[in-house]
């Protein structure tokens, strides 16, 4: 049942993403010669306008084959060069190709936003309300109490609860400002933690700080947007973190990883019903898709990022990168990303064992 959900939850989100891609290029009369899903060994395909489909071996990727979208032209039978055609990827304009790399990950936002509305939609958004405060701790010294709205820390708009835990989880030990609503008046409160002996943790000093709130249809498309908003601050945040060295090794997965993930959220909410387990999967599908979008926009030789700075640097120049150049830097990044894979999924070996 794990391996079926995790092959669903990733076909899902490389669909959505190559569907961008493709899409696009549709629009840009850019010609597409295959969309594939998954890696390795063709299982399925078939041909139609002149783009090939397939199923692939092992469900953890896909693409979108553009032609001539590696600045080469294909050769016939007897290995002669076929030029190319009018709508290959080249001959578009620079504007037409952005447009169409950058949709990808724009596509990942757009299935996450759609998946956070239906959670919202059918159960809950968590607003930060302080509950209570533990005597003795910044927050009862400043006096913060119970029903405070939090709005803003160090002048950062919060809207989630999810959002204040965040912020203190990646500060611990930080003094940070809070700004509050209460009766309507906005105050403001600068909180210095103190360690809880018990846990071991700096604490602001606020016992609970969540709220459940039903939304009105209205207002699911925009908590459906806090959402998407919060998972894509989380995995920027996650991602400063790992590049400052904050950041365990452990706590970065690769398919073996979100498969045990995929496999404990629908171990644990299984007992609460079929209902339940669906919506906590949507929910990991919808922070997998934001993941998703944001690492293949970083500016990396390999990712739509990597090719949307050789295009940047088109734009800058007034003519193209040298293809044969933009091609063998891509190709190494490929080879990187290759080996970083293998130490990711050695190490989601590793952790499983243990």
């Amino acid at each position: 049942m794990t391996i079926l959900i995790f092959i669903l939850i990733i076909c899902i989100i490389v669909i959505s993403h190559e569907m961008g891609h493709f899409l696009l290029a549709k629009a840009n009369g850019i010609t597409v010669k295959e969309f594939f899903v998954g890696m390795g060994p063709t299982l399925w395909s078939f041909t139609k306008g002149g783009t090939k489909y397939s199923v692939k071996l092992f469900p953890v990727g896909g693409a979108c084959v553009f032609e001539g979208e590696d600045g080469k032209a294909d050769e016939d039978e007897d290995g002669e060069a076929v030029p190319l055609s009018a709508g290959a990827f080249p001959n578009a304009n620079v504007w037409a190709r952005m447009s169409t790399v950058v949709a990808g990950p724009v596509f990942n936002f757009i299935l996450a936003y759609l998946l956070a509305i239906i959670i919202v939609g059918t159960t809950y958004s968590d607003i930060p309300v302080v509950q209570d405060v533990i005597p003795g701790f910044a927050a009862e010294e400043a006096g913060m109490r119970s029903g405070d709205r939090i709005v803003r820390m160090d002048g950062e708009r919060v809207y989630l609860a999810r959002e204040v835990n965040l912020i203190t989880t990646l500060r611990q030990g930080e003094t940070i400002t809070v700004e509050y609503i209460r009766d309507g008046e906005t105050r403001e409160a600068v909180l210095t933690p103190k360690l809880d002996a018990e846990s071991g943790r700096y604490l602001l000093g606020l016992q609970g700080y969540t709220e459940y709130i039903r939304c009105s249809p209205l207002e699911t498309f925009r908590y459906g947007y806090y959402e998407v908003r919060y998972g894509l601050k989380a995995t920027v945040k996650s991602l400063q973190m790992l590049v400052q060295g904050k950041a365990d090794k452990n706590e970065v997965s690769g398919p073996i990883g979100i498969a045990v993930l995929v496999d404990d959220v629908a171990e644990q909410t299984r007992p609460y019903g079929i209902g339940v387990m669906i919506i906590n999967l949507m929910n990991l599908a919808m922070l997998l898709s934001v993941n998703l979008g944001v690492l293949n926009l970083l500016p990396l030789p390999a990712l739509d990022g990597g090719r949307l700075v050789f295009l940047l640097l088109e734009v800058v120049r007034g003519k193209p990168i040298p293809p044969e150049k933009e091609g063998m830097v891509h190709l190494a990044g490929f080879a990187v990303l290759c080996g970083l894979m293998v130490l990711i999924m050695y190490n989601d070996i590793v952790k499983l064992i243990h």
